[in-house]
């Protein structure tokens, strides 16, 4: 083994164990010395699976790590704050999946289905999953059957994004071969009639229509939003409701309200019962859906929704010259060229919301550069049992 660090899944700090491996990342081989945090993991599939990392470790000491891996991030940037508990996601939550798909048994029979395997690009077919939904897990045999008709072409791989919506299920499917002319008139008849026998909402391929019942709508705060295919939704919706209540309060008093990043609405609606709201993403679809939402939640203050790149043409500080509170919500990559901007407006209050606590941290040196200081942090763990925290994080100045 190579000296210094050695990386092991599977263990717990404090433990001595026996691993095996090259370099610095090894494979646990057996446990010689338990830490007192260790439990038993309640997933059989646990071990095998590579969803899930961390089920075998004991909640408190789980949840203070995760909160010290934001604490870490931001030390780096020389930055400290006040950290607030961290929001827990329950077991049984998650409405949203990436199912993998393979061929089954017979020509026309049900796929197999699942996670890929640790640290192995191996299926681990699932029957059950302490994470997600009930409803989600009750429909894998459904799913099973909807997935083989993809796998038509031997060089399809299909991944089929599943959501749990209030009108049922939504499937987006990607990875199957499209240069052979995509998928036959016959395997998209079949697709459509295992949607049908199972009731779901929609199926799309590459954002294509294959089978639509009813339109896929989630609620986001006091509006009712139609969900275009594959656009980006909150995994939990406990999480999505703790994230955008505490952005909602962190702006409170505020008279014009950015929110950037805003994808369908998951923060545009419930900060518009606040003040005003200019909205801003790059996903065309998705500012269709939320300016489509504004219609059914009356009562809420002016959203103005705009399709834009901010990356390429961020929001200028002196568009935002009306704005005394901005709300961004960047992908794992942050928020550098919006977070520059946001620095020189005359902004007094900004919420980051991050996925990535390095990235917030780097974004956040830039605004307290720029005098904001960052007065408290929420720690959201929303994807429970991974090594994954989310955040909120709120600037004053």
């Amino acid at each position: 083994m190579a000296p210094g660090p050695i990386f092991a899944p599977l263990t717990l700090p404090g433990e001595q164990v026996r691993v095996r491996g090259e370099g610095d990342r090894a494979t646990l081989q057996e446990v010689l010395r338990a830490s007192p945090d260790r439990v038993e993991p309640p997933c059989p599939h646990f071990g095998a699976c590579g969803g899930c990392a961390l089920q075998h470790w004991a909640a408190e000491p789980y949840l203070a790590w995760k909160s010290d891996q934001i604490v870490q991030a931001l030390a780096r940037e020389r930055i400290e704050t006040e950290m607030l508990p961290v929001f827990a996601a329950p077991p049984g939550s998650r409405r949203r999946w990436a199912l993998h798909a393979r061929p089954g048994r017979g020509l026309h029979g049900p796929a197999r289905l699942g996670f890929k395997g640790r640290r192995s690009w191996g299926l681990v077919e699932i029957a059950v999953c302490p994470v997600s939904d009930p409803r989600l897990v009750a429909a894998l045999p459904a799913l099973a059957r909807l997935a083989a008709p993809f796998l038509e072409h031997p060089k399809s791989a299909p991944t089929l994004h599943i959501t749990w919506t209030r009108t049922g299920l939504d499937v987006e499917v990607s990875g199957v071969e499209r240069k052979s002319g995509g998928l036959s008139a016959d395997a998209r008849m079949r697709a459509a009639e295992a949607a049908q026998a199972a009731d779901m909402a929609r199926v799309t391929l590459g954002g294509e229509m294959v089978y639509l019942a009813r339109q896929p709508t989630v609620r986001l705060g006091p509006a009712l939003v139609a969900l275009p295919p594959g656009a980006f939704l909150q995994a939990v919706p406990q999480a999505e409701a703790a994230m955008a209540d505490f952005a909602a309060q962190a702006v409170a008093g505020a008279h014009r309200i950015a929110d950037l990043y805003c994808g369908v609405g998951t923060f545009t609606f419930r900060l518009a019962a606040v003040a005003p709201v200019l909205a801003a993403d790059s996903a065309e679809g998705a500012i269709a859906a939320l300016k489509a939402g504004i219609a059914t939640a009356p009562g809420l203050k002016a959203i103005t929704a705009e399709a834009r790149d901010l990356v390429r043409r961020p929001v200028l500080s002196r568009e935002l010259a009306k704005i005394d509170a901005v709300v961004f919500d960047p992908p794992r990559a942050g928020a550098l060229e919006q977070t520059r901007e946001i620095a020189a407006s005359k902004a007094s209050k900004v919420v980051g919301v991050s996925c990535n606590p390095a990235t917030f941290a780097r974004d956040a040196r830039i605004l307290t550069d720029a005098g904001f200081v960052l007065e408290r942090v929420l720690p959201v763990d929303q994807f429970l049992w991974s090594p994954h925290v989310e955040l909120v994080g709120v600037f004053g100045r």
